[in-house]
């Protein structure tokens, strides 16, 4: 019995993990939080800094000690002395039939220039792929966004579209049982027949749509074409979130800008290099301890492992000492060559510095204007839905034509969308000042 309680308790613990695993509703915020960990870019970009750590301690681990082995053996076929045959030869020690010698090396880094901006070229390498990954949790964050609120619009267009088709489809049916009776002209059901045909259209337009706009959200989301997912947030509930952002009157630093620090990172790249190629003019210098072990034998080649096989053995060290004497001034141009990227990186700061300063005044008005648009849009829908309802009500009395009900129609149908696209760009243009500002 307790067996069986256990059973029933790890299927049930397996099934909740493989819910959480397998997510497939999301909320805005959730979205954008699942693509930061399962987006292929953005698992690539963690994977760069991974590769980026590992390579740092390649470097270090040249400055380290390094042991190394090695086994020569050698078989002597022919000798030019046949007597080597004979043990008493004194010739036999350099023409053995069988020799081996074994090698130990420790190696010491003592002083290279190099190394030492190695290093530190190590670490800017290490910030760049942090940088980079920065970057492409932004851009991942800011596009799920943008997909998400399309995926919203276009099941938004066709709910409004749906409504319209069906209040447009009642009024149809009734002014085709009134023309019917002889007592309004056939020209009305027309041009309300064509008003429904275009909407019918735009319909299934949109329903196709709606399959390719979060197919978008699946591949951002590192989720498979062929698995369902449902958005749950809706435009009109993310939209009071967007507009209450105090976000304009925050306090901006361009230094935080993630574009600033990569550009950053080249500056100090590009002064590393130069710095490097200075520095190899400098003498390296190593230090070694070597251990060489050799035994030789004319007689079988298992006797070279003999017990009582004696070996002859060296100890050395020394240090060795490089450095360059004339390299046809190839050494002074590569230098004033890595100066002049330098220098065009440090303009390339400034350049930088300037553009974002000029983006991030330009996305927070972009951000004010769209806020605005969206309350004067709204008013628009409002204005649009009384024009069109009192047409309507004159229409059935018979004191506006179906083409002045058409035009109403038409306009209130604009709006609607409008309205919609204008929810969408303050939620998106909030996204591109956010993204400016580096904002988590």
């Amino acid at each position: 019995m307790k067996h069986k309680i256990i059973v029933c308790l790890s299927l049930l613990f397996s099934a909740w993990l493989h819910a959480q695993e397998a997510k497939t509703s999301f909320a805005l915020k959730e979205a954008v939080q699942y693509a930061l960990t399962h987006n292929r870019q953005v698992k690539n970009a963690a994977l760069n800094i991974q590769a980026a750590e590992k390579r740092k301690w390649e470097v270090t681990a040249t400055g380290l000690p390094q042991i190394s082995g090695k086994i020569d053996y050698l078989s002597n076929l022919d000798t030019p002395f046949p007597a080597s045959d004979d043990p008493d030869n004194p010739f036999s020690f350099f023409f053995p039939k069988h020799s081996i010698q074994p090698n130990v090396t420790l190696k010491q880094l003592i002083f290279d220039g190099t190394y030492i901006v190695a290093l530190q070229a190590s670490k800017v390498f290490l910030d760049i792929s942090k940088n980079a990954k920065q970057k492409t949790d932004n851009e991942i964050k800011k596009a799920t966004i943008s997909a998400y609120t399309t995926a919203l619009l276009t099941k938004a267009s066709i709910g409004i579209v749906e409504k319209n088709i069906a209040n447009l489809s009642k009024s149809l049916a009734e002014t085709k049982a009134i023309f019917k009776n002889g007592m309004t002209e056939e020209e009305n059901v027309e041009q309300l027949q064509l008003t429904l045909t275009g909407l019918e259209n735009n319909l299934t337009n949109l329903q196709k749509l709606d399959n390719i706009t979060l197919g978008y959200v699946k591949l951002l989301l590192g989720i498979n074409a062929q698995e369902n997912i449902t958005l749950t947030d809706r435009l009109d509930t993310l939209i009071f979130e967007q507009v209450s952002s105090n976000l304009n009157n925050s306090v901006t630093s361009i230094f935080e800008n993630i574009d600033y620090k990569i550009a950053a990172n080249n500056v100090e790249s590009k002064y590393l290099l130069h710095k490097a190629e200075k520095y190899k003019r400098l003498p390296s210098i190593a230090g070694f301890l070597s251990g060489n072990y050799q035994n030789f034998t004319n007689d079988r080649f298992s006797a070279l492992f003999d017990k009582n096989t004696q070996w002859l053995s060296t100890l050395s060290a020394g240090v060795s000492v490089s450095f360059p004497i004339f390299t046809s001034l190839g050494g002074e141009a590569t230098i004033k060559r890595t100066e002049i990227e330098w220098e065009i990186a440090q303009n390339e700061l400034k350049e930088t510095e300037a553009t974002i300063a000029l983006d991030i005044s330009k996305a927070k008005s972009d951000y004010q204007l769209s806020i605005d648009t969206y309350h004067n849009k709204q008013k628009s829908l409002r204005l649009a839905e009384r024009i069109e309802h009192k047409n309507n009500l004159k229409f059935k009395e018979g004191l506006a034509s179906s083409f002045e009900l058409r035009q109403a129609q038409m306009q209130l149908y604009t709006t609607q969308q409008e309205y919609l696209q204008a929810m969408v760009d303050v939620i998106n243009q909030k996204a591109t000042l956010e993204n400016l500002l580096n904002l988590k």
